[in-house]
């Protein structure tokens, strides 16, 4: 199991947005610059945080993304939901119902009234991909930024924030 770098870097790009003024978007030119990557990636990112609601998106010249709610609104499970979309990551496939003593003796076809829900291990896989999920769920932006603030050095989270100060779009 693995999550893209997308969700990386979206968790990245939305911790810097916290800090700008209310009505000052950032553009992907700029957050893109930042995070050395290219903006169609980031845009495409960006793109999927827009439609979960995460972000809103500025048209115009000094257009660009804020914050669509409060960072402590928003969950790292939010995010990864909106870059990866919402699939359980064990998908069953009944492979309990091909077993020699499920199958009809007649036919030798699977068991016709077994069901994932019946497998023992969906049920432990589910269970563990719902304990991931809740643990995602309790960690928002703000706990991520209050973090970040206790634990970098102060020299870095100030040049982050006049980087972005300096390139923000004031309308």
């Amino acid at each position: 199991m693995q999550y893209s770098i997308g969700v990386e870097y979206a968790l990245h790009c939305l911790v810097y947005l916290i800090d700008l003024p209310v009505d000052s978007p950032i553009g992907i030119k700029e957050l893109s610059a930042y995070q050395g990557l290219s903006e169609t990636y980031l845009s495409k990112i960006f793109g999927k945080l827009s439609k979960a609601g995460i972000v809103d998106s500025v048209p115009g010249v000094k257009g660009g993304y804020k914050l669509a709610k409060s960072p402590d609104a928003i969950t790292f499970w939010d995010v990864v939901t909106a870059v990866e979309g919402d699939q359980p990551i064990f998908q069953c496939q009944n492979i309990k119902d091909k077993n020699y003593f499920y199958r009809s003796k007649e036919n030798n076809d699977a068991c016709a009234s077994c069901t994932p829900s019946d497998c023992l291990i969906n049920m432990v896989m589910l269970d563990a991909e719902e304990k991931m999920r809740d643990s995602l769920r309790s960690r928002t932006l703000q706990w991520m930024n209050e973090e970040l603030e206790r634990t970098l050095p102060k020299e870095t989270r100030e040049d982050a924030r006049a980087y972005f100060k300096k390139n923000i779009k004031v309308k």
